[in-house]
C-alpha cells in the first residue's frame, strides 16, 4: 500500500513516537523512508563571524536531532535523509511533492507549542494542503 513514507521529525515527544510509528509501517509496507527535519532559517544581519557560527551551531543540532531520529527508526528497508532550512510545514509539503511520497508521519505537537497555538501548528498546514495522507500520533 505505502511504498515512499515521509517522516517530519523535530525531536519532540510526538515526533518520537510518530518516528517509531513511521518505522513500523516502513518494515510492514517495505517502503522506503524519507526522515526530513527542518531548522530556522539564520538572519543574515548577524555579519561574520558570526552568522558561520549561528549557521555551524544549527547544522550541529540539526545533525543531533537526525541521529536521535536514526537510532528510534532502527532497521529499515530504505532510509534517506533530508535537512532543511526554512518553515517546517513548507519543506515537508515541497519534499513530499518531490519525491511523491504515498503517507506522511508527523506528531501532532512539535518543540515550538506556543507558535502552534498563535498560527496554527505545523501538522495542521501540512494536514490541509498535503496531497497525500497524514498520519498524526500523539
Amino acid at each position: 500500500m505505502f511504498k515512499n513514507i515521509l517522516l517530519a521529525f523535530d525531536g519532540s515527544v510526538h515526533a518520537q513516537k510518530a518516528a517509531q510509528m513511521a518505522a513500523d509501517l516502513a518494515r510492514q509496507h517495505r517502503a522506503s523512508l524519507c526522515l526530513v527535519h527542518t531548522y530556522d532559517p539564520v538572519p543574515d544581519y548577524l555579519g561574520e563571524p558570526f552568522l558561520q557560527e549561528a549557521i555551524s551551531r544549527r547544522t550541529q543540532a540539526a545533525d543531533q536531532v537526525v541521529a536521535q531520529a536514526r537510532a528510534l527508526l532502527g532497521e529499515v528497508p530504505e532510509l534517506e535523509t533530508e535537512v532543511l532550512e526554512g518553515p517546517p510545514a513548507e519543506a515537508i509539503l515541497r519534499v513530499a511533492e518531490v519525491r511523491q511520497v504515498d503517507l506522511i508521519v508527523m506528531g501532532t505537537r512539535g518543540l515550538s507549542q506556543l507558535q502552534g497555538l498563535l498560527l496554527g501548528s505545523q501538522s495542521q498546514k501540512v494536514l490541509m494542503h498535503a496531497r497525500c495522507p497524514v498520519l498524526l500520533v500523539r
